[in-house]
């Protein structure tokens, strides 16, 4: 009999002990309480830097009850908006994990000085971000400032080198031109009319048909034709001008004074070389404005070699 009354005891202990056991290994698993820095936050996540974890997820819901710790003696509690959780905030977190292991805050301390304190460093990242953005804005502006400029300095490169080119190409038409006339040295100049320009003038056609005649007269005669052109705009286009009106003239030559071909010299086109006039005048423009013609003879043809 006693034995059975001793051995229903034992077993309602045992029970109690297991019961009690049970009770404390769930309330263990359902609450907890970490404290710890938050680093970032996004909505109703928030991230917590504790001595156990350095980014551990807290997850903030309607329920979260937040507040801030006041009296000597941190005993009485304000509650805050969560909008006060900010990062750098130093906070105690009560609450339970989820099957994510994220914690889900049931409520979330903080003291009133740390608060301060936060706020005093988001404020000091917001102008130093600030701050950053507009040098990167001030950065942007200034590359496309040099990109600009460098792409104008390739422009003007290409046109330098455009202009040499051409400076290079009426340098060797001249040149050449010169290097030509000066083979007729062993001519005997017989006769010579010099042209102006504008274009040429009707007057002067009788003259050069005139000295087309004369020239066909002389034993062994060539005709030279020798453009010219002031030095007013850029060399190529005066080069160009020197060569349409030397052309010009010896069209007439050739087609109202009946002179072969065969006794033409080519025509030279001598650009701004040469200058009988003072450009810087009306009147001296005109003079470099003009085509030289002359007839020639072979000195040895003319007994004057």
């Amino acid at each position: 009999m006693m034995n059975g009354i001793v051995g229903r005891r034992a077993y309602r202990v045992i029970l109690s002990l297991t019961g009690f056991a049970l009770l404390g290994t769930t309330v263990g698993a359902q609450s907890t309480k970490v404290e710890g820095l938050i680093k970032g936050r996004n909505g109703d996540t928030m991230i917590l830097q504790t001595p156990g974890s350095p980014k551990l997820t807290v997850l903030l819901t309607d329920s979260t009850q937040v507040g801030q710790v006041q009296g000597v003696f941190k005993a009485r509690r304000k509650e805050m908006s969560m909008a006060a959780l900010i990062p750098g905030l130093a906070v105690k977190v009560e609450g339970m994990y989820n099957d994510n292991h994220q914690l889900v805050a049931k409520s979330v301390s903080f003291k009133g000085n740390d608060l301060e304190r936060a706020q005093s460093i988001e404020a000091g990242m917001h102008e130093t971000k600030t701050q950053a953005a507009q040098n990167k804005e001030e950065l942007e502006k200034q590359n496309d400032e040099l990109k600009a400029q460098n792409a104008a300095l390739q422009q003007q490169q290409e046109q330098l080198t455009e202009q040499q080119a051409k400076i290079a190409a009426n340098k060797a038409a001249i040149d050449a031109a010169v290097a030509r006339f000066g083979q007729l040295d062993d001519y005997y100049i017989f006769d010579e009319l010099t042209v102006y320009f504008g274009k040429v003038d009707q007057s002067y056609v009788p003259q050069l048909v005139a000295l087309a005649e004369k020239a066909k007269t002389v034993n062994g005669y060539v005709v030279e034709v020798k453009g010219y052109a002031s030095s007013v705009g850029s060399a190529s286009l005066n080069q160009q001008l020197s060569e349409d009106r030397s052309d010009e003239v010896t069209n007439i030559l050739v087609q109202q004074g009946h002179i072969p071909l065969t006794r033409m010299l080519a025509p030279g086109a001598m650009g701004e070389t040469h200058q009988v006039g003072n450009d810087k005048t009306a009147e001296g423009e005109a003079k470099n404005r003009r085509v030289v013609v002359r007839v020639l003879q072979n000195k040895g043809i003319a007994g004057i070699a």
